[in-house]
Parts: C-alpha cells; sequence; structure tokens
C-alpha cells in the first residue's frame, strides 16, 4: 500500500549490497513488470558487471524472493507502523485512507505483481500481505465500533475498492481523475466506508 522510494544508482566507489539490486529490481518491476527481472538488464542499469550480482545471489529467482521480501517489509513497516500512532480507530482509518491515496509507486509495484500470480514467488507474498491488510482492516473497524460480521465485510469492501481502482487506471488505463476529483473520490470513499462515531 506504500511508496518503494525510488533508488538512486548506488555509490560506484562502494561494492553494490544486496538490498540495491533487491531495489533495482523493484523499480523494474514497477516499469515493466515482473518479467523483465533479469541479471544483464539490471547489472547494466546499475553499471556493474554481473559479477556483482553472483556474489549476493545465486540466481535470478533469489534475487525476484529478495526483491519481494523488501517490498513486503516495507508496506508492513511504512503503512502499518505510521499508524500505530493514531489511538482514535476512525481517524486511524482515514490517516490509512489518505496514506494509500497517495502511494504511487506501491500501487504500480501492487498491480503489476496481481499480474503476475501465477509465479510461485509472487502469490505468497500477495496471499501474506492481501490477509495482512484484510486483518487490519477488519480490526480497524471492530475498533471503530462494528460487530464481527460487518467490519469483516466492511474490510472485504474497502479492499475490493483499492484493487478495483488499481485496475481501472493501471491495468484497464480508465481516464485518470484530476487532482480535485480524485480527493473528491478519496473524501467519499472515507465517507462511505468508515463508521460515523
Amino acid at each position: 500500500m506504500t511508496a518503494i522510494a525510488q533508488s538512486s544508482k548506488p555509490d560506484r566507489a562502494g561494492r553494490l549490497s544486496a538490498e540495491d539490486w533487491a531495489q533495482a529490481a523493484l523499480d523494474l518491476i514497477a516499469e515493466l513488470g515482473v518479467a523483465a527481472v533479469a541479471v544483464e538488464p539490471l547489472a547494466r542499469r546499475l553499471g556493474v558487471t554481473k559479477g556483482s550480482f553472483y556474489w549476493h545471489f545465486p540466481s535470478r529467482d533469489a534475487l525476484l524472493v529478495a526483491a519481494l521480501e523488501r517490498w513486503e517489509k516495507n508496506e508492513q513497516e511504512a503503512v502499518f507502523g505510521t499508524l500505530e500512532a493514531v489511538a482514535d480507530p476512525r481517524e486511524r482509518l482515514r490517516a490509512l485512507f489518505n496514506l494509500v491515496a497517495h502511494e504511487y509507486t506501491s500501487h504500480i509495484i501492487y498491480s503489476e505483481l496481481l499480474k503476475a500470480l501465477d509465479h510461485p514467488a509472487v502469490q505468497p507474498v500477495i496471499g501474506r500481505v492481501s490477509e495482512r491488510r484484510l486483518d487490519y482492516l477488519t480490526a480497524s473497524f471492530r475498533q471503530a465500533g462494528l460487530g464481527r460480521t460487518d467490519a469483516q465485510h466492511r474490510a472485504r469492501l474497502a479492499y475490493a475498492a483499492y484493487v478495483g481502482f488499481l485496475q481501472l487506471n493501471l491495468q484497464l488505463h480508465h481516464a485518470r481523475l484530476q487532482h480535485d476529483e480524485f480527493e473528491a473520490y478519496v473524501e467519499h470513499v472515507m465517507a462511505t466506508l468508515i463508521p460515523s462515531s
């Protein structure tokens, strides 16, 4: 749900770390999809030889797993970690919706991963991330006063709205809303889904 910071090329004076390679793989996923992750193009992009890659990873699949683990960890820390300090559950939900609505790079990566669900490394990560997001939404809706079943339904509806909006904009190339229209849409979603006191 949150942006992975775009990395600049690492300093050539030092050796590239495994994290540098994983971030470069995430950047490539955002640009061209999971299938584009390959050692040679990444080495060219980073300005190094393939030997640097093999210092850290035995295979392209190992790099992909590391990139997905990095994305999953960053998603969890950046989203849920920043919201823990918000005590009021309704305000926490508003903060969550606003945060998610304005994280473009994360949307692109998530959308590309959804397209690659048949890849054995992608499916379990998307499964865990989706389950964690739904659990978090359900708990927040419960804390906002909804019963267990209503909170689960509201969480599914909120998550379906998120995924559907990504599909419309990133995969179906639906016309993007202008800034004011988008902000009004986000406000409408919050007013519709977040229980009043």
